[in-house]
């Protein structure tokens, strides 16, 4: 089942299996801005990514001494077991409590929820954790939205470019074929905020960047004044992504990232793995902003 809630700007809608927001759309234009999952490209819009971002190493971590096969970018994607928690006239809240299911490939007494919200022109995505348990709880969390690239007729994928906030100077971790980080980087924001979007800037998978200065990018085209503004204050990785030949670009906010080619496997250990006390709770936000 969908719901949807909107104002005097924008009308979202999120589809309860996955908590996935599946349409951001003007209220005055009609325009739509998320990409339209075409199941022969890339049949998401926007996952939710917990408690794993990306591969893992073998399919599995361990912990305590066990394996849990923990599936990539988590489980709450595509999972009829979230439900929608609360509706308000511009909010709308799905969560995920631990259960026998989960235990058995994550080993943590979680509550996980997401909360969409309108605020004028932006969209915020809440993420909240609750650790439910005795022990420490380990986890990661992240955004995947797409958005629609290009979004008029008369443009192309190329007259579309990424503007972050300040000049970067960052290099992109290059993945290998079985998705995990490799040990090798490559320069792509050599003292500029702008990048540019071609056909082949993703033939190597995702653009992964650890060192950002910006907290915040913006999707444009030369040909066109509507903007696309992702806010990420509360994340330390951002992920840049498209499928090759999908009209779309994933903007990426993470709390965590994909296992190392040389990644020993121990969740404790793991690259930006969080950690809540027992009884705790953990939030973090991203924004859309839509400018027209």
């Amino acid at each position: 089942m969908n719901y949807s809630i909107e104002n005097q700007h924008l009308k979202i809608a999120v589809q309860e299996t996955g908590a996935e927001l599946i349409q951001i759309q003007s209220t005055v234009t009609g325009k739509d801005f998320l990409w339209d999952a075409d199941p022969n490209v890339w049949a998401s819009h926007a996952p939710v990514l917990f408690p794993v971002i990306g591969a893992i190493k073998n399919g599995f971590v361990t912990y305590q001494g066990k394996q849990y096969a923990v599936p990539r970018h988590g489980f709450i994607r595509n999972n009829a077991d979230v439900k929608l928690i609360n509706q308000t006239a511009d909010s709308l809240t799905f969560g995920l409590k631990f259960s026998e299911t989960t235990l058995e490939i994550y080993p943590f007494e979680f509550e996980f929820l997401v909360t969409y919200s309108l605020k004028e022109n932006r969209v915020i995505v809440n993420h909240e954790v609750i650790n439910h348990g005795t022990e420490e709880m380990l986890f990661s969390l992240g955004g995947h939205p797409a958005f629609k690239c290009p979004l008029h007729v008369d443009e192309v994928y190329e007259d579309y470019y990424l503007e972050f906030y300040a000049v970067e100077n960052d290099s992109t971790w290059l993945l290998e074929k079985n998705g995990l980080v490799g040990n090798t980087t490559k320069p792509i924001l050599e003292n500029t905020n702008i990048l540019h979007l071609n056909e082949h800037l993703f033939d190597n998978d995702a653009l992964i960047f650890k060192h950002l200065v910006s907290k915040q990018v913006s999707l444009r085209s030369i040909k066109s004044s509507q903007v696309i503004t992702v806010h990420y204050d509360d994340f330390k990785y951002l992920g840049i992504w498209a499928k090759p030949g999908g009209h779309f670009v994933c903007i990426e906010p993470w709390l965590g990232i994909a296992d190392s080619a040389d990644s020993d496997q121990n969740f404790e250990t793991k690259e930006g793995i969080l950690k809540l006390a027992a009884g705790g709770k953990f939030e973090a936000k991203f924004e859309i902003e839509i400018s027209e």
